[in-house]
């Protein structure tokens, strides 16, 4: 008798084959249509398939990693949130894993494994390479419990950052001008000194305490029906998937990448999408997925992966600051963000997206926002080609004044033109009521003979 998909027509599935059901030999995939785009996942899976993990992630991994950690890390909320529910179609719950102490859900991983550690291990010290959220979770939950912690970074990494990871307890090592080169440092400082090296993501341990993340959600809102997943190097995505698909079998999951750094979703999917450049997503900023956890993923596997831009990923964050009243970095806008743009294959779920960390540069932050406030039309800088004489710029200003917007600089260009020596340009950075307000201005300026250009951004 054939098996029932998740779509509910009776018919072999794409996980039974991947699971090693020699007898399917034919097979009908049978997906909701908002997951169609993620056969292709499974279907790579099926026809290069990973190696699997030697050491396969249990969910009773997940639950032992919770009850060894409960009452050190915060038990985050997971809330509804009704407007952004109503802007996407989907029912969206938020979790807040920003609120951790160090503002990022890196501190679970780091504090299971550091609890797994001999007596001996403990005395020596641990060591990792992390410029981010897991060199400060470990370096916290390592001064906490009297481990020393030895945390290696580039000597490119911005000073902030250092400070950050030394005022919760951890001792910073600068070498080398990339990320690969401070790794190379932390293995080697770990055999010269007898150190325990905590992968940041590609570590059992590390993924069973990230999982925690998602045995909470579904233990405060059991209904929910898919989670969207920012994905890295893989070691939240392995223990929330692992854990959730236990818990639920039927859940859909679906990872989120940067698009600029589509590691893991190269590596899933066969593809060869081209990797870097400057994203507001750090956090998730990997070129080189784990080997275990893209195993654990392919096992899973994943419903579908999809990819968010940078100005994507910038918008949900000012609409978390907006709606929700939350920072968050870029990674941890990530999945709100899919959600948004991916509408199609979100509609009418009950959809669980965790804010992953709140760690962001304030000047990046203000930024952000600047810049969303300029997408949504209430920002702007007009740019218009005046005759330099008295009056003239006052003649602008009237239109200004009379549709009521505000002017917040001006900047004249009388030099490095192309207009004859009599002529300029003029910058006028101005604050709209919103974009119908700023095309009525735009309108009634070219009706009165101005050449007027919005400056655009991406």
């Amino acid at each position: 008798m054939l098996p029932q998909c998740r779509a509910g027509a009776k018919v072999p599935c794409l996980r039974q084959a991947v699971a090693g059901d020699d007898s399917v030999l034919a097979i009908a995939v049978c997906i909701p249509l908002p997951l169609v785009y993620g056969a292709g996942i499974m279907m790579n899976a099926l026809l290069h398939p990973l190696p699997a993990p030697t050491t396969p992630l249990t969910e009773q991994d997940i639950r032992a990693a919770a009850a060894r950690i409960a009452g050190q890390v915060v038990r985050t909320p997971t809330l509804y949130s009704a407007t952004l529910s109503a802007l996407t179609g989907a029912e969206v719950w938020l979790k807040f894993e920003n609120h951790q102490f160090t503002a990022s859900y890196k501190e679970r991983g780091a504090l299971n494994a550091l609890l797994h550690l001999t007596a001996e291990q403990r005395a020596r010290g641990v060591i990792a390479a992390s410029a981010g959220n897991h060199a400060q979770g470990l370096s916290h939950h390592g001064t906490r419990l009297g481990v020393p912690v030895t945390i290696v970074m580039p000597k490119t990494t911005p000073t902030v950052k250092v400070m950050q990871t030394e005022a919760v307890g951890g001792k910073v090592v600068l070498d080398g001008e990339t990320f690969d080169d401070a790794y190379a440092t932390a293995r080697s400082m770990e055999k010269q000194l007898g150190l325990t090296f905590i992968h940041p993501f590609d570590d059992p341990l590390v993924a069973a305490g990230q999982g925690t993340v998602a045995l909470e959600m579904l233990e405060d809102v059991p209904e929910l029906d898919m989670l969207a997943i920012p994905v890295g190097g893989g070691g939240l995505a392995s223990g929330m998937g692992t854990v959730a698909r236990a818990m639920k079998p039927g859940i859909g999951l679906v990872g989120v990448e940067a698009a600029l750094f589509p590691s893991m979703y190269n590596r899933l999917k066969g593809l060869a999408e081209p990797i870097g450049g400057d994203t507001l997503a750090e956090g998730i900023a990997v070129r080189a997925p784990g080997t275990f956890t893209s195993s654990v993923l392919a096992a899973l596997p994943l419903d579908d992966f999809v990819l968010v831009s940078e100005s994507e990923m910038e918008t949900a964050l000012a609409l978390l600051v907006q709606i929700e009243k939350t920072v968050v970095e870029g990674a941890g806008a990530a999945g709100l963000a899919a959600v948004m743009t991916h509408r199609a294959l979100f509609a009418g779920r009950k959809v669980g997206i965790v804010l992953t960390g709140g760690n962001i540069d304030t000047r990046l932050l203000a930024n952000v926002l600047l810049r969303d406030l300029a997408r949504s039309g209430r920002l702007a800088r007009l740019r218009l080609t005046l005759q330099d004489r008295p009056g003239a710029l006052f003649k602008v200003m009237e239109q200004f004044n009379a549709h009521n917007v505000n002017i917040i600089e001006i900047w004249h260009q009388r030099i490095f033109t192309h207009l004859p020596a009599k002529g300029l340009i003029t910058d006028i950075e101005c604050e709209a009521r919103d974009r119908d307000q700023l095309e009525g201005l735009v309108m009634a300026l070219r009706g009165k003979g101005y050449a007027v250009s919005q400056v655009e951004i991406n």
